[in-house]
């Protein structure tokens, strides 16, 4: 109930504490604006050069991560629990004594905030940090501030004190829609907590969730682990393209897009060999969250889980999975043939198609097909000048400018982190972007959006500004050459800072609700919808997407799996028949793929949301920006209709207003399908 969810990739990974949406607008006239900074310089330089040290700050004060004074050093994350736990029950003993009203829901949002600001920043630090002291102190402070939050979701004289204010409809009435929305879902998030329960009960639910939070971390962990195998049952001259430790060769991911057929195979193989640790502890968090839903009144997780978004159930969700599913099922097969072909051509001695061809022959297939190779249109791709032209976006649309400034010694947990500040043209300063960009060992490959800090309105008038990091995976640049980005690699820059965007621009009164603090089949509205601009001059075609068909695949696999309990077979098994039944190729023995599915903790029952919100944001391209990306009236109808709420309006209104419709699951279905097969004319005349 108090701490809200995180966003993106691996931002999104934990089981929200209380679980977050988003709020309201039109707080620009009521806020103080933020002044400029001379210390603020141009954002495309901070790119393209290796940081040069900080040389200068070697005696100044040395602050805490992301400037928290007490996070200078890994003790830090107990002193801030201690501290936010020790507000929290300050802020408990206050709600349950004032009378009903409007500072009750104030005073809910404070208590979500105190122990947000800590859960939040653990949360990123844990899996992020550099230092093994920094990230187990973080994952203690997890811990910690997330067992407390159970138990805050089952106090019983916690939610009579927001009962009373809901139970009197005078007040109720009294109360402005943004308000009375989050007191909603704040009442919501004690409803599926099981607060209607027993004490016994009640106690079974904070159980069910601590351990539910335990085995997500665990399955987490286990999706990102290599797999090793003995050197010799390796063709020799396969080794180079893998880590070798003394008798064994490590692999660590699939190795999609490399060239060689049999390094794919290999890496398919052995990186998706099951491990049975990691296949109890899948098994168990599906258990737990088909008990946690049935004990808190639902049939099935899915339906727990459901509740508030745009597709309100699994039932609706099975059935747009399924109308997409026929409509692509025709281009899937085009598809898969002439990729088939291509791999015939390139390969004739082995043309069979397997699961690990498609994202390499598709590249070769686009290549081929445009002409263009790496060589060719990298050095146009400079990290620098995507920086540069995300700006001029974000100026002509928005109003708004990306300056990067200098951070503080100790305020960033490695030297390739750039800080940002979002500056509007009238309203002043927004908010901080951390930008985490770069490679470095240990770090997750995932790219993903953090929330930090969400945004508030304080008691003083002020605001409090949001804090995100941006995590990509990127090399470095050199002394003589600037990060040079792939196509895919600007497409995922530009989706993340689509999150980032809603994080600045859903400027709530109450944190709770602020930017991606929203359902999730509406969270990713904003950042799909960057995708759109990213690819609007059509310098790399929109050819064979088959992860239209991979998608429907996995969401239709989640959803089964957070259906009806006990499962009909074992998650494997499952696996194999919804394979055959959503994909088109087969799988192969001894490998299980949904071992290393990290999105079944994050978007546990949700993951149709990419291709939901997808279908969303191909709609609003299509009416307000594909004719004029830089349409500045379309980007302020956009603030003012669906980034500016977050997640304090139901998204299907946010929606309608944006697109003056209702749109219907055949709607969103049409549009997936038609994004498939542009108009190719009609598309360069609309880039021009």
């Amino acid at each position: 109930m108090l701490c809200a969810g995180r966003l993106g990739g691996l931002g999104s990974r934990a089981a929200p504490l209380w679980p977050g949406r988003a709020g309201s607008r039109g707080l620009g006239a009521r806020i103080r604006a933020r002044g400029v900074s001379t210390s603020w310089f141009p954002v495309g330089a901070a790119f393209n050069v290796k940081p040069q040290g900080r040389r200068l700050d070697l005696f100044g004060e040395r602050r805490g991560l992301f400037g928290v004074p007490e996070l200078s050093a890994p003790e830090g994350f107990r002193v801030a629990q201690e501290n936010a736990l020790r507000k929290a029950d300050l802020l408990v003993e206050r709600v349950c004594s004032v009378a009903p009203g409007p500072q009750t829901v104030l005073i809910f949002d404070e208590l979500s905030d105190s122990l947000c600001r800590v859960a939040d920043l653990a949360d990123f630090v844990k899996i992020a940090h550099p230092e093994p002291a920094f990230r187990e102190a973080a994952e203690e402070a997890c811990t910690s501030i997330g067992t407390a939050v159970e138990k805050l979701n089952t106090n019983v004289e916690l939610y009579r004190s927001l009962q009373k204010l809901l139970a009197d409809k005078k007040l109720v009435d009294s109360l402005d829609p943004e308000t009375r929305r989050v007191a909603e879902l704040f009442m919501f998030d004690f409803e599926i907590s099981g607060i209607h329960l027993d004490k016994e009960k009640r106690k079974r639910a904070v159980d069910l969730n601590v351990k539910i939070l335990d085995l997500s971390n665990t399955f987490l962990m286990g999706t990102n682990f290599p797999n090793k195998i003995e050197k010799h049952l390796l063709p020799e001259h396969i080794h180079q393209n893998f880590v070798v430790a003394g008798n064994h060769v490590i692999v660590d991911g699939l190795h999609a897009e490399s060239p060689d057929d049999l390094v794919r195979e290999a890496a398919y193989k052995i990186f998706l060999y099951p491990n049975a640790g990691q296949l109890r502890c899948l098994e168990e968090l599906l258990s737990n969250r088909d008990l946690l839903a049935k004990l808190v009144g639902y049939s099935t997780y899915s339906h727990r889980a459901l509740q508030g978004t745009i597709a309100q159930s699994p039932e609706t969700v099975m059935q747009f999975l399924e109308k997409l599913s026929d409509k692509l099922s025709e281009r899937t097969i085009r598809d898969f043939e002439m990729i088939r072909g291509m791999k015939m051509k390139l390969n004739p001695q082995n043309s069979e198609l397997m699961p690990w061809d498609p994202p390499y022959y598709s590249g070769v297939i686009r290549a081929e097909r445009y002409n263009i190779e790496p060589s060719l249109y990298c050095p146009f791709f400079s990290l620098g000048a995507c920086m540069e032209g995300l700006n001029t976006l974000f100026g002509r649309l928005l109003g708004i400018t990306l300056y990067a400034e200098q951070p503080a010694r100790g305020e960033v947990w490695c030297e390739g982190v750039r800080k940002l500040a979002v500056v509007h043209e009238s309203e002043g300063l927004l908010g901080y972007i951390y930008c985490d960009f770069f490679q470095r060992a240990g770090k997750p490959h995932q790219d993903c959006h953090f929330t930090i800090r969400g945004g508030r309105l304080k008691e003083d008038g002020d605001y409090q500004l949001p804090v995100v990091v941006l995590m990509l995976n990127l090399p470095h640049p050199s002394r003589n050459l600037p990060t040079l980005l792939t196509p895919g690699m600007m497409e995922n820059l530009f989706h993340e800072m689509g999150h980032a965007m809603h994080s600045m621009l859903g400027r709530t009164r109450y944190q709770h609700v602020t930017g991606t603090r929203c359902p999730t089949d509406f969270a990713e509205v904003p950042s799909i919808l960057m995708e759109y601009f990213a690819n609007d001059h059509r310098v790399v075609s929109q050819f064979a997407r088959h992860y239209q068909t991979g998608q429907v695949f996995y969401a239709a696999l989640d959803q089964i799996y957070h259906g009806k309990h006990p499962l009909t077979a074992s998650t494997t098994d499952i696996l194999r028949e919804t394979q055959e039944k959503f994909y088109g190729l087969p799988y192969v023995p001894n490998t299980a793929w949904q071992l290393r599915f990290s999105h079944l903790v994050g978007y546990g029952a949700k993951y149709y949301s990419y291709l939901m919100s997808r279908a969303v944001a191909s709609m609003v391209w299509k009416e307000c920006f594909r004719r004029d990306p830089f349409n500045r009236t379309a980007g302020e109808r956009y603030r003012r209709e669906m980034l500016a709420h977050g997640g304090g309006k139901e998204p299907m209104l946010m929606v309608q207003g944006m697109l003056q419709k209702c749109p219907s699951i055949d709607d969103f279905v049409s549009a997936l399908v038609s994004d498939l097969d542009p108009d190719f004319e009609t598309f360069l005349m609309d880039s021009e």
